[in-house]
């Protein structure tokens, strides 16, 4: 496999509808909410804005400083990228997460077909790239097939459902689905959503020229990106003076540098001390709790030990995932074999596998008993959560009979490479970052059979058959349904370990106002303001 699928949902290794309590101001919510190990899941601690004031610096600490800024290189999430490209090409639709439905960014309209099998996006008039040109529905249907050809990001779920783009005139564009998909606005949301001008690749060397709210200043990689506001942007000049992204060198560095103001806003993630540390301080910012979040990735393909279904459940059983969440986030986490988890929308009490030493035992003695010799590779970061999970896992399987080794890498480039590329791993820490806002989009992901983020290589036409009926469910009983049937057919054929969620905080200090969340926690920052 090549570059873009290796590139794809692994990098979060490296929506919640229901928010939290909280003061008002900006994209805020002050309804009721399901708690999580650190709070209330949604906006947290938003201050009540007063007027809005122009000029003012923003710095982002990026989670995962990009290389590139084009949406076929860097993938459009918000840890990887996705944040620091919407500033400059936005969106064509965005995820609300307190309204709990996909609403017009650049586009003006998006509609439906009663089963929302088809799409209509309407353009707004009057919007122009940072060259000049014209945003219209050539350049928009320009754009995807760039984004699609390249095999990027969530390119692989678009070509599997979307069967047609048209261009009946300038300010329409109509896409027809191969099946039903009520969550399909999700990914205009997303990679096939940044609109990139044709003026970009003129020269033969990429330049960003996008429609959004800013324009690029100054590209260094792993130094900094620099922004400037667009007089002409279609919904006003920015408040901002200047956006800034620069790299960050983990949670707890980031967090120091909002303290000190080196920084006015963060990507945290997963690491549950410094996000509850973040909230203690009074910081505002979004907190998400996604599913998925902490897997133990079993190798599936043959000539691994995970081949045989007993070595799979003999680690499902074998892990606690209280031991993991002791470890690797000093007990702050949610410890939960669900992929769901309780503060999701789509929570529907389906649980996972439980924790039984005695038959993980039985099973791996009767694999031995066919001639398995009970020795594991498991494929690690140096870094110290990372490591922390290694350790407890490597004693949890020792304990019950395995030869647990620990390989450790030094980079997510390595991890990456061994993972999506070579497949050279017995059983590693992952994630797939499921999301509420899709739920398909991230199931499929992880357990596809053609899927390339695929990590485990399970085949498995039931498990297809299943992802299939939680995208076309076009009632939230209805997915709800599918989603605890994945989950029960995952507890039969465990190509994971699933050991619960990971948390996301997105921080930024109390002068920051008017932040908007989108899908996957891209942050818009279109209508920013820093008192």
């Amino acid at each position: 496999m090549t570059g873009p699928s290796a590139r794809m949902l692994v990098l979060g290794v490296a929506g919640a509808l229901l928010l939290g309590a909280c003061g008002s101001g900006g994209d805020s919510d002050d309804s009721a909410a399901t708690g999580s190990a650190n709070g209330s899941v949604g906006f947290i601690n938003v201050q009540e804005a007063g007027d809005a004031v122009d000029g003012g610096t923003l710095t982002f600490g990026s989670y995962s400083f990009p290389n590139a800024l084009d949406p076929t290189k860097t993938q459009a999430t918000g840890s990887t990228g996705g944040t620091e490209m919407a500033a400059i090409y936005d969106t064509l639709i965005r995820s609300d997460s307190v309204a709990g439905e996909f609403v017009p960014q650049l586009a003006e309209s998006i509609t439906s077909n009663e089963d929302f099998s088809s799409y209509t996006v309407k353009l707004r008039d009057g919007v122009t790239f940072s060259d000049g040109t014209v945003l219209d529905s050539a350049a928009v249907k320009w754009s995807i097939d760039r984004f699609v050809a390249a095999q990027a990001d969530v390119a692989q779920a678009w070509s599997g459902v979307v069967e047609s783009i048209a261009t009946p005139d300038a300010s329409t564009v109509e896409f027809t689905l191969q099946r039903s998909w009520d969550d399909f606005p999700v990914l205009l949301s997303m990679g096939p959503g940044m609109i990139v001008g044709q003026g970009s690749d003129a020269n033969g060397a990429f330049a960003p020229i996008g429609a959004g709210p800013f324009t690029l200043e100054k590209f260094a990689p792993n130094e900094e990106i620099t922004l400037s506001p667009r007089a002409d942007y279609y919904g006003g000049t920015p408040h901002l003076g200047k956006l800034r992204f620069v790299p960050t060198a983990g949670a707890t560095a980031s967090l120091e540098s909002l303290n000190s103001g080196q920084l006015n806003m963060a990507y945290i993630m997963r690491d549950e001390d410094v996000i509850k540390a973040a909230q203690d301080a009074g910081l505002s910012g979004f907190l998400d709790v996604q599913g998925l979040g902490s897997i133990g990735a079993v190798n599936n393909r043959e000539g691994r030990p995970g081949a045989d279904l007993r070595v799979r459940q003999a680690v499902a059983y074998g892990i606690d995932p209280e031991a993991i969440n002791a470890r690797a986030n000093n007990g702050l986490g949610i410890a939960s074999s669900a992929i769901v988890p309780e503060t999701s929308r789509w929570n529907n009490g389906t649980e996972g596998l439980q924790y039984d030493p005695a038959k993980a035992t039985t099973l791996l003695n009767e694999a031995k008993a066919d001639g398995y010799n009970g020795k594991l590779t498991y494929l690690a970061m140096s870094e110290p959560s990372a490591e922390a999970a290694a350790l407890a896992t490597q004693a949890s399987l020792n304990s019950i009979g395995f030869d647990v080794t620990i390989d450790y890498v030094s980079s997510v480039t390595d991890l990456v490479r061994k993972l999506y590329v070579e497949h050279d791993f017995d059983i590693t820490r992952s994630s797939y970052a499921f999301m509420d806002e899709a739920p398909y989009l991230r199931l499929y992901a992880g357990f596809g059979s053609d899927s390339n983020n695929n990590s485990v290589g399970s085949k498995d036409p039931q498990m297809d058959e299943l992802l299939v009926a939680v995208q076309t469910a076009t009632t939230d009983e209805a997915k709800k349904e599918a989603i605890s049937a994945v989950q029960l057919r995952a507890n039969e054929t465990v190509p994971y370990s699933l050991w619960g969620p990971a948390s996301v905080f997105l921080a930024w200090d109390n002068d920051v106002h008017e932040v908007k969340r989108s899908a996957d926690n891209i942050m818009l920052l279109d209508s920013v303001w820093v008192g």
